[in-house]
């Protein structure tokens, strides 16, 4: 599984997943722009994949601006002379129950995650287009995008929005060869100890303490260095024909989502009033109703 020869952009990689995956593709030969808000996280990354033999360098943007997109691809095209694969990872947590959601806080989770996403999908998008060789738009999408995940209202919303516009890019990008894919990782990241009930995981994880089965298989739940195979794989040739799709990983866990679909239809001649709706609904609804929230481990 190599990517020899190619040029990754990746966001928000100073710490955590961003990391993880910065450090594997440059282990199977992409040149990597490190991409992060603070410039001594993002040059200790670089220094760590030159230090291995590998390609890096550093490009300090706060995500969310289409002038910060065009940054990162840009120092691509400067430094190595070609960007291929676009890994849109950076993003915040503010969480906060809806009463107590501030405007300040659900625009910064909006505007890095979902914001984000879009100006570095599109700046990439141009870039492809122009070159005429393909190449590859990896997103990051959430369980709590899937599925709603108390407190986490901003969040939830951006990584929902997130895995839509993997679907529609995929459309939309498909002539030019370009692959739209949303991966939805599990992993024991600073930002995740900010969850409650969290925190004592992330902290024996940073200890280098085993993680019980419960959580690698169950839950799905492990490292961050876990999840970054399944970036470099969907980036490489052998992935060429895998697109519009969103993946889980985490822990010991692969999955592919499903997407929103019709479980349940029923049809009455002339429409639905309220009271037809009232006669119809348990027909409609048994064994339907679907469920919310994410499981979260004990």
């Amino acid at each position: 599984m190599t990517l020899q020869d190619k040029g990754a952009v990746v966001t928000g990689a100073g710490r955590g997943i961003g990391r993880a995956i910065a450090l594997d593709m440059a282990r199977r030969g992409a040149a990597v722009v490190v991409n992060d808000i603070e410039g001594d996280v993002a040059e200790a990354v670089v220094d760590e994949i030159r230090a291995a033999g590998g390609r890096a360098v550093a490009e300090v943007a706060a995500i969310g601006s289409a002038e910060a997109a065009e940054a990162c691809i840009a120092r691509a095209l400067s430094a190595f002379g070609r960007f291929d694969i676009l890994c849109a990872n950076a993003g915040v947590l503010r969480d906060a129950v809806l009463w107590k959601a501030s405007d300040a806080d659900f625009d910064l989770v909006v505007a890095t995650h979902l914001r984000g996403a879009f100006t570095c999908g599109r700046a990439a998008a141009r870039h492809f287009r122009d070159a005429g060789q393909g190449g590859r738009i990896i997103l990051v999408a959430s369980p709590a995008g899937q599925r709603g995940n108390f407190g986490q209202t901003a969040y939830a919303a951006a990584k929902a929005g997130v895995a839509a516009m993997a679907r529609t890019w995929s459309m939309e990008l498909a002539r030019a060869g370009v692959t739209v894919n949303a991966v939805v990782p599990v992993a024991l990241t600073r930002m995740v100890a900010t969850i409650p009930g969290m925190a004592e995981h992330v902290a024996a994880a940073e200890r280098g303490e085993a993680l019980p089965d419960a959580l690698r298989a169950d839950a799905g739940l492990g490292l961050a260095g876990d999840v970054a195979g399944l970036f470099s794989y969907l980036a490489s040739d052998a992935a060429a024909g895998i697109s519009g799709q969103c993946i889980g990983i985490g822990g010991d866990r692969l999955s592919i989502w499903a997407h929103p679909q019709e479980v349940s239809v029923a049809l009455n001649t002339g429409g639905w009033s309220a009271d037809d709706i009232a006669r119809g609904w348990d027909d409609l609804a048994r064994d339907h109703l679907q469920s919310v929230g994410v499981q979260m481990p004990e």
